[in-house]
Parts: C-alpha cells; structure tokens; sequence
C-alpha cells in the first residue's frame, strides 16, 4: 500500500444520515432498504454519532421476535430515541489523512466505518469493506 494515498481515494461521500430526533421507524427502514451497515447521527452538518447495523439489531430483533413492520415500528418509536441507540465516542479521521491512517484506526479498533470529518462536519465514511476492495484493486 502506498503510504500516503489520499483518503478522499476511497471515501464514501452520498451518506445516507439521520437526525437525533427522527423515529427509530426510519432508522429501520434505511437499514432495510439501504443495503447499509453504518449510519451517522448528524445535528445539521454536526457528527454526533454513529449507529451500525449490530446496534440496531440488539433493540430491534432480540425482544420484538415476529411482529409485522408496522407493529415493530411502532413499538420501536415507542420504546427508543435515536440517542438511545447511537454510539457518541465515534473514532474520526480528518478528509486530509490517507488511507493508510484508516486502516490503522479500523485495525485497531472493533468497528467497521469510520466517518470522515472537517473539523466537527461529516463530509464522508471509509469502511473496512472500502479498504479490501482497494486493497483488491492494488
């Protein structure tokens, strides 16, 4: 691997985000038919978190069994807020680093996505599926 390939090779940038205060009952849907793992909490243009599928699936599957959407929705925006569910302490890495700093921080780290910044505004998301397929390109 080239030592200083710029992140923004690699990045994703068309994220798909969601706000603290929307519904639980969106957050499912976007995993459902987003074919994504990893969604960014934003406050406008504000990381303030990050919810991956693995989250979601621990409130959403281990209690609620075999409802129908529209009961699992509605028990989900009953029971939890967006905050309930998102991780706060995200791992970043500014749009100035390169790939090689992700791979570190994914490495070393038990997440998938790391979301990219400029300053405190998300501007995109490397994951480690990013990495391989660059890593598979080389």
């Amino acid at each position: 691997m080239k030592k200083n390939e710029p992140l923004t090779k690699i990045m994703s940038t068309g994220l798909q985000t969601i706000h603290d205060g929307e519904p639980v009952s969106k957050l499912r849907k976007m995993f459902e038919e987003g074919g994504i793992h990893h969604v960014p909490v934003v406050s406008g243009e504000k990381l303030i978190g990050v919810i991956s599928w693995s989250d979601f699936a621990r409130i959403s599957f281990g209690e609620f069994g075999n409802q129908t959407s529209k009961s699992l929705d509605q028990t989900l925006d009953h029971m939890y807020k967006i905050h309930d569910v998102m991780v706060t302490d995200c791992v970043t890495i500014e749009k100035s680093g390169t790939i090689r700093e992700a791979a570190r921080l994914l490495g070393s780290h038990s997440f998938h996505a790391l979301p990219v910044v400029e300053g405190d505004k998300l501007v995109g998301i490397v994951t480690s599926t990013d990495l391989i397929r660059y890593l598979a390109d080389l």
